[in-house]
């Protein structure tokens, strides 16, 4: 039931709401069907206006009743029916579509999670571990930096509109479309723990010319002086294995977009966009540090330098590119429409997954996005200059 913040969710609401998706928008297309608690219907609906009211968001550590036995339970029967239902081949081909966006949607539950835990439990003053085996990160030593060229000219981006591409991509990351790139280049990897350290010895949380007017005058309000979860000395962390020791050569991660803004204009150089980012990754495989290797933790880059490391994993990379509709955008039809298109409004978007994300959920084209202030996710930055 706990709920740390406005903008994390109890654990028990995100297993019912994951499963009232399917229920609603799966089970729920058939005309005659019965839901299993209709007032569970109003309690787990996120921000699907179109389909009924919603309990707050804010209020949902309040939401006592039903008990997690029932909730299991509720998630136990949902499947029940969606099994019956394959069995008796009642799905045609529109509520197969929504069953697969609804097991992407599972995927960024699961990821959000791990980020609302922890956040909960870092809100504790014992500050309790999630999991006290976690696999401990390889020791060694970050691969040097390097700047790497990226492409100049006209090139494509974004994702073939789904569902009439067989690959599965949100209506956000579509359609394919050109853009221009500038000469520019890209760090080899993420900006490291140690490299951020001397950020905050520098000054960079007293030096108001590095930030943003918002971000400084969040910096102000809040006392901001070191990334989300270091403590007092920036020397140890609160991870999902409890208080552990700063890795000083991985990647540093719980940033906002201001932090990760005012780093990269103390480095002189800038967050890359998202075009630069995505042109980038798109030739390479998915691969990295993603949550089945059981780390839940950033580790240290150990490719060879002079080439881009760890564009997937690890953490969730902040790009200088506000999160609007790409050229010839489509919202999904009815009210699968607000899943993304309605949020197109005072976020930033980030790209690459996280320790947290599945390695099969992510690809060159997915947006993640969130707003400048947030830092509760695995967010870093990775550099990025303007090339003669």
């Amino acid at each position: 039931m706990v709920q740390s913040m406005p903008d994390a969710s109890p654990a028990k609401w995100h297993l019912a709401h994951s499963t009232w998706f399917f229920e609603q928008f799966v089970l729920g297309a058939d005309a005659g069907y019965v839901p299993i608690n209709t007032d569970w219907l109003y309690l787990f609906n996120s921000y699907y206006q179109s389909v009924g009211p919603m309990h707050a968001r804010l209020h949902r550590g309040l939401v006592s009743r039903p008990g997690l036995d029932e909730v299991r339970g509720y998630r136990d029967e949902v499947e029940a029916r969606m099994a019956r239902a394959f069995t008796q081949d009642r799905f045609d081909g529109d509520v197969l579509r929504r069953i697969e966006l609804g097991l992407h949607h599972e995927q960024q539950h699961q990821e959000l999670l791990l980020t609302d835990i922890k956040h909960a439990l870092w809100s504790n003053p014992l500050r309790p571990a999630y999991r006290e085996d976690l696999a401990p990160a390889p020791a060694r030593p970050a691969a040097p930096m390097t700047w790497v060229d990226g492409a100049t000219g006209v090139v494509e981006i974004g994702a073939p509109p789904w569902p009439g591409s067989a690959d599965f991509a949100f209506d956000s990351e579509s359609p394919r479309h050109s853009v221009l790139l500038q000469p520019h280049a890209l760090a080899s990897r993420p900006v490291t723990n140690r490299e951020y350290r001397d950020f905050i010895l520098d000054g960079g949380y007293r030096t108001p010319t590095l930030w943003l007017s918002e971000g400084w005058a969040r910096v102000s309000a809040e006392g901001w002086r070191a990334p989300l979860y270091w403590e007092p000395g920036d020397e140890r962390e609160f991870t999902l294995g409890g208080m552990r020791d700063i890795d000083l050569d991985a990647p540093v991660t719980h940033l906002s977009y201001f932090e990760a803004d005012a780093y990269a204009r103390w480095a002189g150089a800038r967050l890359p966009t998202e075009a630069e980012w995505e042109h980038a990754a798109a030739r390479q495989t998915v691969h990295g540090n993603f949550v089945e290797a059981g780390h839940l933790q950033p580790v240290a880059a150990d490719a060879a330098a002079g080439t881009l490391q760890q564009l997937y994993g690890d953490v969730w990379e902040w790009t200088a590119s506000a999160y609007l509709p790409h050229p010839g955008f489509r919202e999904l039809p009815g009210s699968l429409g607000e899943y993304n298109g309605k949020f197109m409004c005072g976020q930033f978007v980030l790209r690459g997954g996280s320790c947290a994300s599945a390695a099969g959920h992510l690809r060159a084209s997915y947006r993640n996005f969130f707003t400048p202030p947030d830092r509760w996710q695995f967010s870093g930055l990775r550099l990025a200059r303007d090339a003669a």
